[in-house]
């Protein structure tokens, strides 16, 4: 079952890969359907589960990855440990600076935006892999995420942390350590702008949390079981994040941009969910191909999202006429649909179709880009 279950894996990995470049690159900013924004402040929309179903899959993956060191530091593993991570952080650092050359701003290097989604993908995975290979009592590493989770909730409380504004204990934190220079610049509802990064280095601890609910379900998958128990299992456990999530957050509101714990809670359940009926359906119904797309950009997911981030600076700066390539392309959408929003859609769709081609050349080769 091993290889059948890294099937339904690499496809919601593909599912997540493809949302996540989908709501990365509409035609215009201007006319997004709302299920394809993220929620302004408080509240979850379909589009603030993309990312942390990312997270949690790395923990899923780690699962599998990690049993072959056997909770064992070796050389081996800090070697890999200590590579992924670099490599992680320093593409995501490439991409602001890529950006930031392309359009022109001077001095990039004093601009550039030392976190963001693959930083925090990278902290993550390093933190999260070295408490579950120190940590050899699953117990104890449950107490861990707990702690985490509401130590974090009381900085949130005690530091303005449900506040949008700069005096929010993660943008005080970022900005005490990055300097301004380097933060993103979060937009308000009344169009004005505030430094304040929504995968700031304080609101990277619940993401460690998020890995290591992704663990215990991989280490689920890995048991030698029934498939059908193993499934129940998991979808007991995500059932009960997702109601303790929505329960709380009357207290402890659903927030991606702080990555509150109730959100790690609700997005951990619905991952799981997920998970369980990918599984049911790839693994026990045998309906394997309507996945084959999904598949294929799971085979090459970190790739592809790179590839993706810079074909759309690169859309976004070749001149054409008055507008950019990219502005030329949705124009010529509008054009035939008179619907904005609609047009702005199918250019995220032919995006992802273009990187789609991409990807299926690689898997065609057998070509897996480990990141």
């Amino acid at each position: 079952m091993k290889s059948e279950r890294l099937l339904s894996l690499d496809v919601l990995r593909g599912i997540t890969i493809v949302g996540m470049i989908l709501v990365n690159n509409p035609g215009t900013w201007e006319s997004i359907y709302a299920p394809l924004r993220h929620a302004e402040w408080n509240g979850l929309t379909p589009t603030d589960l993309v990312f942390p179903f990312f997270m949690f899959i790395m923990g899923v993956s780690m699962s599998f990855a990690l049993s072959r060191f056997d909770h064992h530091f070796s050389r081996s593993f800090v070697t890999k440990l200590l590579r992924r991570t670099v490599i992680l952080f320093l593409l995501g650092v490439f991409l602001s600076w890529f950006s930031l050359v392309c359009f022109g701003v001077e001095h990039p290097l004093e601009h550039i935006r030392i976190l963001g989604v693959l930083q925090r993908l990278a902290l993550a995975y390093c933190f999260g892999s070295l408490l579950i290979m120190s940590v050899r009592r699953p117990v104890n590493l449950a107490w861990i995420s707990g702690i985490l989770l509401i130590g974090y909730y009381v900085l949130l409380m005690l530091g303005n942390g449900f506040d949008l504004s700069e005096q929010n204990v993660i943008a005080v934190t970022d900005r005490w350590i990055f300097g301004e220079n380097h933060m993103y610049r979060e937009w308000l509802p009344d169009g004005s702008r505030i430094f304040f990064d929504p995968e700031g280095l304080l609101s990277t601890l619940p993401c460690i949390a998020q890995v290591i609910i992704g663990y215990f379900c991989g280490n689920i998958l890995r048991e030698k079981t029934e498939i059908q128990h193993r499934l129940l299992q998991i979808s007991i456990l995500g059932i009960i994040l997702l109601f303790a999530g929505l329960l709380f957050s009357y207290g402890c509101p659903l927030n991606k941009k702080v990555w509150s714990p109730t959100f790690v809670l609700v997005t951990c359940g619905f991952a799981s969910l997920f998970l369980v009926f990918l599984t049911w359906l790839i693994d026990i119904k045998k309906q394997q191909k309507w996945g084959y797309a999904f598949h294929v950009f799971g085979t090459n997911p970190l790739f592809i999202y790179v590839v993706a981030g810079v074909l759309a600076t690169v859309l976004a700066v070749i001149p054409v006429g008055d507008t950019s390539l990219q502005g030329k392309i949705y124009q010529s959408i509008v054009a035939v649909f008179r619907d904005a929003y609609l047009a702005s859609l199918i250019y995220g769709l032919l995006f992802i179709g273009f990187n789609y081609l991409i990807v299926l050349v690689l898997y065609k080769k057998r070509i897996f880009i480990k990141i």
